[in-house]
């Protein structure tokens, strides 16, 4: 009778895994912190189950991804105000090097941000998405409309057309 609960309590997990997801995203703001808050729940949801007759067990899962990701945000919060202030750091010898090096730094960064100015509408934003926002191909595939496979020859394009103004330069 317990091994029943125990399945019956996973099969529920497991079919509201995305909504019990979600719930901890909204209070944790981090995907992967997310994730593996509800990871956590899983493993409590597999202990309690054994040993607790659950009543309502969609209730039961909210309400343990919830207080499992305050109590991880909390962690988080404790961890950040144990580190140094920022402004401790001030007096650590910068490893920026000279200033003709930040010059340096600087023309490079005007050549490729020339480069993609240069790229098709398209191109330009599948790259802009990958490298700078961290999209995965799928999400940038969805947004423009377009095949994951189209998405990856975007980026290599725009990739060796910035490739070839920094070395032409």
């Amino acid at each position: 009778m317990i091994v029943e609960k125990q399945v019956e309590l996973s099969d529920v997990f497991m079919a509201h895994r995305l909504q019990l997801r979600w719930a901890a995203l909204k209070i944790l703001g981090n995907p992967e912190r997310a994730e593996d808050v509800v990871q956590d729940a899983y493993l409590k949801v597999c202990e309690a189950a054994a040993v607790f007759d659950i009543k309502q067990p969609l209730a039961y899962l909210f309400q343990m991804v919830r207080n499992l990701a305050i109590d991880h945000h909390r962690r988080a919060a404790l961890e950040m105000n144990l580190f140094e202030n920022e402004d401790e750091g001030l007096h650590v010898p910068s490893l920026m090097g000279t200033p003709e090096a930040i010059v340096i730094s600087r023309q490079h960064l005007t050549l490729i941000a020339k480069a993609i100015s240069e790229l098709p509408e398209r191109t330009r934003r599948a790259f802009e998405l990958h490298r700078l926002e961290g999209q995965t191909h799928r999400v940038i595939a969805a947004e423009l409309d377009i095949s994951t496979s189209l998405v990856n020859i975007l980026i290599h394009q725009a990739l060796d057309h910035c490739r070839a103004a920094f070395q032409s330069a």
